[in-house]
């Protein structure tokens, strides 16, 4: 792999680390953003409140950036496996994955999640309407975290092939916690406990996207 860098471009190079390391940073920026919003914003719980809804109100703009943000930065680390594949996620099958992440995730900041159970202020109690936008959203939410979960099932199994036991249960592990909350969430319609934790999960799959990019690039470039 290391030849195979050497003989490209200077230019090239320096565009697949950047957007590698770009892929590195989207999660922690992400995490950290709506974190930071969810706890300064009036009215919002992380117990009632999927961080989508902070899109809306006059902030929103925040999350919706916050979306698109690290959908482009995911759609340029897929760009950039194409030219330095992974061990666990290959040259095609991950990349396309990790593509179709970052488009659902820009996808999730154009159509706004609606309103909800009492945020932004104002609105009434309850999951009220859903509007042609909110559907969009949810549609959108499904394209990204189905993408992620393939992604870590993918890996595990390639991983695991090639004897590295560590990293494949690491990433079978976060796949399927990641399913299995997301699951919960929505059979127990978003109650208190599974919110909760399809929040860590969500926390989950992007320090297994971080940990992962980070390796590319480190054994692509040292």
């Amino acid at each position: 792999m290391t030849e195979v860098i050497a003989v490209r471009p200077v230019d090239e190079v320096r565009t697949v680390r950047a957007l590698l390391a770009g892929g590195v940073v989207a999660g922690p920026l992400w995490v950290a953003l709506a974190l930071a919003q969810g706890l300064a914003r009036q009215g919002f719980d992380f117990r009632r409140h999927p961080v989508s809804v902070l899109s809306n109100g006059d902030l929103g703009w925040l999350q919706i950036g916050n979306f698109v943000l690290a959908g482009l930065l995911c759609v340029g680390a897929a760009w950039a496996l194409r030219r330095v594949p992974h061990l666990g996620l290959g040259p095609v099958g991950g990349p396309w994955l990790l593509g179709q992440y970052g488009v659902g995730l820009v996808l999730s900041g154009i159509f706004v999640a609606d309103p909800l159970d009492g945020f932004p202020a104002g609105t009434p109690r309850g999951a009220g309407a859903v509007s042609w936008h909110g559907l969009g959203h949810f549609g959108a939410g499904a394209v990204a975290f189905a993408a992620l979960i393939a992604a870590c099932l993918l890996a595990a199994r390639r991983l695991a092939r090639r004897g590295e036991r560590g990293w494949a249960a690491y990433s079978g592990a976060t796949g399927v916690f990641f399913a299995a909350a997301w699951l919960a969430m929505i059979g127990s319609g978003g109650r208190p406990a599974t919110m909760l934790l399809f929040g860590l999960a969500v926390v989950a799959g992007w320090a297994w996207l971080s940990a992962t990019l980070l390796r590319a690039r480190r054994e692509a470039f040292g």
